[in-house]
């Protein structure tokens, strides 16, 4: 084939791709679903209805068609329609409310509207159920339709207001980030303000003790095996010590030590500084490094499960700082909600150690492999905590140095002096456990 042969052949080539494509379905482009979505909601049970009334951006009503005028103007009065569809398919559609675990039918659309982006009625539950029944705006008003706010009202026939309520929204759709404020005005007037992002899935508004306990176990569970930090951790307690009696009394040692952290950090008694979650992060990344570093030099079980109780304390702020945004959810029963949460990363920690443990047991058959096997083992996780500590490092060294006031000063002698008690309680419980059970707490 000479070169002009060629050459025909590649723009018949070029011609069917051209062809190919223009027949090809429309793709959606990224951006025709926003980045950035905040929803905001208030819902109140009265007598035998409950409403909930909500806004959301026009632009997140995907799949819906609006009529339009000029340059993109939203034409209001040939709106109601596609307004109803769009509050139906994204509103109604994904919007579950249960009274005392008994879904509740189908709502009515009680109003709809369009509103300006400036508008301010939904700062409280009052003013915006009376912007919902003010006219809807004129067609004078220039208004592009992504840039509206659609406000709705929805009606639920309930049986009664002092019943129990949950709501599932799947709103997660609406856009990339999906941010939704709700309030809750109950019958009892103890208003209720809750924030979640994407789907939260079933939020109890007023949960008793044992749904909020389940919700907690289910959290801190699902918190430690998705916590690659804590799972390093752990992985750096077991590699030298895999006899029941050692690991049951580290793994105690940090558990109670990340519990005190913690309900002090719910309580209020930690730093509320903004540099302190990056502080807390760069020395978690730290403990990791250490542990791994003093398994390749080796080390005492009597000394492990005392750094562990000290790093322990330190990783009970990191656990507060996933639990902090969930408490929301708690209700009324905080301290029960706390310990649910420990509960629950006990747990996954227990499930980690049923399966590192028989693994680790496999590999190091022999005094060999298991040196050789912890050598290895340290080194990989040393190197990780290595680049994690550089990371985080960085990313605190961009705060200022703190300048504390008198408060601050003062709590800072609170948390020294309360870190002396427990270093004095450690020594003891130390030298206590070497005189009864030396063969647990003896060197390797």
């Amino acid at each position: 084939m000479d070169g002009s042969g060629l050459a025909q052949v590649v723009q018949r080539m070029v011609t069917i791709i051209a062809l190919l494509a223009c027949m090809a379905p429309p793709i959606v482009s990224a951006h025709d679903v926003p980045n950035d979505v905040r929803i905001q909601a208030f819902l109140r049970p009265s007598g035998q209805t409950l409403r909930l009334v909500v806004r959301v951006p026009l632009a997140a009503m995907q799949e819906v068609d609006f009529p339009r005028r000029d340059a993109g103007y939203l034409e209001f009065s040939r709106a109601d329609e596609a307004l109803k569809t769009a509050a139906k398919l994204w509103i109604a559609d994904r919007t579950e409310i249960f009274e005392d675990e008994t879904r509740l039918p189908y709502p009515e659309i009680a109003f709809i509207r369009v509103s300006l982006p400036s508008d301010r009625s939904f700062s409280a539950y009052d003013s915006a159920v009376a912007h919902l029944a003010e006219p809807r705006l004129p067609d004078s008003t220039n208004l592009y339709w992504n840039q509206g706010l659609l406000d709705v009202l929805l009606e639920y026939p309930i049986r009664s207001d002092r019943a129990k309520f949950s709501i599932q929204p799947k709103v997660g759709r609406l856009g990339l980030q999906v941010v939704t404020t709700l309030q809750f005005l109950p019958a009892t007037g103890e208003t209720r303000a809750l924030e979640f992002h994407g789907d939260p899935g079933l939020v109890h508004l007023d949960p008793g003790w044992h749904q909020a306990a389940f919700r907690f176990v289910k959290a801190g569970f699902l918190h430690i095996l998705d916590g690659t930090d804590h799972l390093f951790f752990i992985l750096c307690l077991v590699i030298p010590f895999r006899r029941f009696k050692v690991l049951a009394l580290i793994v105690t040692a940090f558990t109670v030590a990340h519990s005190i952290t913690l309900i002090a950090s719910a309580a209020g008694a930690a730093p509320g500084a903004l540099w302190f979650p990056p502080l807390v992060e760069a020395l978690i990344a730290g403990s990791i490094l250490y542990m791994a570093l003093e398994n390749i030099v080796g080390g005492s079980a009597h000394r492990r499960w005392m750094l562990a109780f000290a790093f322990g304390l330190v990783h009970g702020f990191g656990f507060s700082f996933a639990l902090r945004e969930s408490l929301q959810f708690a209700g009324t029963h905080l301290l029960t909600s706390l310990l649910a949460f420990n509960a629950g990363v006990e747990a996954g920690q227990l499930l980690v150690l049923a399966i590192l443990v028989p693994v680790l047991n496999l590999a190091f058959r022999s005094a060999r492999m298991e040196r050789y096997g912890t050598l290895l083992l340290s080194a990989i996780v040393a190197h990780v905590a290595w680049h994690w500590l550089a990371e985080r490092w960085e990313r605190l060294a961009k705060f200022p140095w703190p300048q504390p006031d008198a408060s601050e000063l003062a709590s800072a002698i609170r948390w020294l002096i309360a870190a002396l008690v427990l270093a004095g309680v450690v020594w003891w419980i130390n030298r206590k456990l070497q005189n009864r059970y030396p063969a647990a707490t003896g060197l390797r």
